[in-house]
């Protein structure tokens, strides 16, 4: 009971600091008040994401790009909308509750992650080219009572940040809101294809406050969009930007690149749009060859991947770049010490309630239907993550399965999970015999760029990684010891 309402009260002071600082910077002296915004933040990013804090206030200098990036969220999001996501996003989840999952990660000897995907359904109201959810129909769901379940056990490890993937999860708009309504510590990230947005839903988003959104979007030009996507949904796209931007909404574009796509993607056309939309981040996601009829010469080549690398950082620099903060799953593992799959920070639950160690990695051994949360985190195949991970030194290589395709099919085997595809599973092996090749050649090219960026072989990087935790684990201990001397 003490505990509770220490932590009650210790919200409660964030939120009256963050209202202070909202104030303060949509004043007239809101240069000055950046400082003590950042003396905020620290606390809760210093271990989420290594060398940021230095980073953050080299890029909020006056006039800087990032500093009029940030006067403009504060300026045009709804305030309920931008105060709910400090509070979820920021305390609940990168500060207490990754504190608290560092806690129960060593109380449970397993990996407890600070962020779940989770498919409410395998329906979707489109058939994109290449996206496995179109096979799948419409016949699987997680029922509210199963969401609400897994969100609770998972707020009680610590996690209160959860992505909404699919399928398409607006299928199940109703479940959505009275899911978000329910767990209003909590924050949701819909990946969406936005067909399903409207003015109704806006509004009770901007009253909830705890809902953003990733959307997909695969071209400024429209003909190229519809391409895959279909007739018409370049435009459903531009509608639901506008009004999510009318009601004060957080979102921002979830691309896949691939060999046919990434110099497309990543133009200053295509940035120039995202920003005049009011999108806020552009998500990256490397093609991966999984599912049914995937082909390997989807996979970007070499070059492209690393003209990703060295495009997506000068986007987001401190200098030049766009107004719009990218983000590449696999190209910044280094910024999140490589792999975070297996629930070392995230993991993924598809519609059938296969706990799976990633979005990209359909093999399980466990499911939310017939066990807890916590139980299915300490599954053999996720405690194989825990107890093999690092696979290499290098975060330019950090998957089991597209970098170093040699280890899944070994965890898979030694764990006894279960190829758990809906359509056509296959093997760990067979899979990974298509990524071989790729993995083989980019080895050599990760080694070289990252000596580049590295010139010590990342001995800097490996070592703060190992210091931060070290010291974010003993804090998170004397946090949880001093909250049971109070209880």
């Amino acid at each position: 009971m003490q505990s509770t309402i220490a932590h009650a009260a210790e919200r409660k002071t964030f939120e009256i600091a963050i209202n202070q600082v909202m104030r303060s910077i949509s004043g007239s002296n809101r240069d000055k008040a950046i400082g003590r915004l950042i003396d905020l933040v620290e606390p809760l990013i210093k271990d989420t994401v290594p060398n940021s804090v230095d980073g953050v206030r080299a890029a909020l200098h006056p006039g800087s790009k990032w500093q009029q990036w940030l006067f403009d969220v504060i300026d045009k999001s709804d305030p309920n909308v931008l105060r709910t996501f400090l509070l979820n996003a920021g305390y609940e989840s990168a500060f207490r509750g990754l504190r608290t999952t560092m806690v129960n990660a060593d109380r449970y000897n397993c990996n407890v992650p600070w962020i779940i995907l989770f498919d409410p359904t395998s329906a979707c109201n489109k058939h994109c080219v290449g996206c496995w959810a179109a096979d799948y129909g419409n016949s699987l769901n997680l029922t509210y009572e199963d969401m609400d379940r897994l969100v609770t056990q998972g707020a009680e490890l610590g996690c209160h940040f959860y992505m909404l993937t699919g399928g398409e999860p607006l299928v199940r708009k109703r479940d959505v809101l009275r899911l978000a309504e329910a767990h209003r510590d909590c924050e949701f990230n819909i990946f969406t294809n936005a067909s399903l947005v409207d003015e109704e839903f806006c509004r009770e988003v901007a009253r909830l406050g705890n809902i953003v959104f990733s959307v997909s979007l695969e071209s400024y030009e429209p003909e190229v969009n519809d391409g895959r996507r279909g007739d018409g949904s370049f435009e459903e796209v531009m509608r639901a930007f506008d009004l999510m931007r009318s009601y004060g909404l957080l979102f921002g574009t979830s691309t896949c690149y691939t060999r046919d796509n990434t110099e497309l993607v990543s133009s200053d056309e295509f940035f120039d749009l995202l920003v005049e939309k009011g999108c806020r981040w552009a998500w990256y996601f490397h093609y991966m060859p999984v599912g049914d009829g995937a082909s390997a010469d989807l996979m970007p080549t070499y070059e492209q991947r690393e003209y990703m690398l060295h495009r997506l950082r000068e986007v987001r620099g401190f200098e030049g770049g766009k107004p719009i903060f990218a983000m590449d799953f696999q190209n910044d593992g280094e910024f999140v010490a490589g792999c975070i799959a297996g629930g070392r920070a995230y993991c993924h639950i598809n519609a059938r309630g296969d706990v799976e160690p990633c979005v990209f990695i359909h093999y399980s051994g466990a499911n939310i239907k017939e066990q807890s949360l916590l139980d299915c985190l300490r599954q053999p195949l996720f405690q194989a993550y825990h107890d093999h991970y690092p696979w290499n030194e290098n975060h330019l290589r950090p998957c089991p399965m597209l970098e170093n395709p040699e280890v899944l099919p070994q965890m898979v085997r030694e764990s006894g999970a279960h190829a758990t595809d809906y359509v056509a599973p296959e093997s760990a092996e067979s899979l990974c015999e298509r990524t071989t090749p790729y993995a083989r050649g980019w080895e050599a090219e990760a080694e070289r760029l990252w000596s580049e960026l590295h010139p010590d072989g990342g001995q800097a990087v490996i070592a703060g990684e190992a210091a931060r935790e070290r010291a974010a684990r003993i804090e998170a201990q004397e946090q949880s010891e001093h909250v049971s001397m109070a209880s």
